[in-house]
């Protein structure tokens, strides 16, 4: 995998395909670029597909601060200027979407032309005036307790509930491998972090054209209708629905994501 030097202390880590307008993927929680391998050699035949690895995550440097979603935002900004990318579509994944939304909140709209926001809620935590989180105080604590003394497990566990159907022993081995790649006291940092992250007043600073994806199967990892607030709440945005998804569309439905993304980028002209 190629990378480029953003700091002195970090070095990005992405795959790339194609030419043409950027399509640039911003991957999930413990995740990697690699979980984006049915996206950029299939769009890179139409436009320059990329898929980076955070700071902390897949091959991008290991540091040992930074691991917050505003200075993830800051390192996405910083990969566009140094590899000179200009009107980029931004695909947000889960944790990748509130790194938009921190983008969007700390530079506005440049350097970007559109945003792809895929399978996340305004905020991952349970606040008084929101029930739809996955933790609260008690669950988080848990689960970084867990992910200190047990992140293989963890991962293992959480894998699969990603998915409709259960995926191949094969796909759950190569995805725990990527998690794996993740030091235990960078994945509970970043795990803290974005869990207690709430953008329900910042969506709307997405100043971009937009496609909200959210899964709709029975077995959902996260509320569809708190995703649905996303898009209710980006003027002008569009909502797509994957009835047989969970919480990887791009994986489960590859074919129609692909087409809806090349749609979706070429309607920005």
């Amino acid at each position: 995998m190629p990378k480029i030097r953003i700091t002195d202390q970090l070095e990005i880590a992405y795959r790339e395909s194609g030419a043409g307008r950027p399509i640039v993927f911003v991957h999930g929680l413990w995740m990697s670029s690699r979980f984006f391998h049915k996206q950029v050699p299939e769009l890179g035949r139409n436009h320059h597909a990329i898929a980076l690895d955070l700071r902390g995550h897949g091959g991008s440097s290991h540091t040992h601060d930074g691991h917050t979603m505003a200075t993830y935002a800051g390192d996405v900004h910083a990969f566009l200027k140094a590899r000179d990318l200009h009107d980029a579509v931004l695909v947000g994944w889960s944790m990748g979407c509130m790194v938009v939304w921190d983008y969007f909140k700390q530079f506005g709209g440049d350097n970007v032309a559109g945003a792809i926001l895929v399978e996340q809620t305004p905020t991952d935590f349970k606040w008084p005036d929101w029930d739809q989180g996955l933790f609260d105080l008690p669950a988080l604590i848990h689960m970084m307790t867990e992910v200190q003394t047990g992140r293989e497990a963890v991962f293992r566990g959480f894998v699969p509930m990603m998915f409709k159907s259960p995926p191949s022993a094969a796909d759950v081995d190569w995805m725990v491998a990527e998690n794996m790649r993740i030091p235990a006291s960078i994945a509970s940092a970043v795990l803290f972090d974005q869990s207690v992250q709430d953008y329900r007043a910042d969506v709307a600073k997405v100043s971009t054209p937009s496609l909200v994806i959210a899964g709709g199967a029975e077995n959902k990892l996260l509320s569809t209708e708190a995703v649905r607030f996303v898009h209710e709440n980006i003027p002008g945005s569009r909502f797509s629905l994957y009835e047989d998804s969970n919480h990887c569309p791009f994986l489960e439905e590859t074919e129609r994501f692909n087409r809806e993304v090349s749609e979706f980028v070429g309607s920005l002209g």
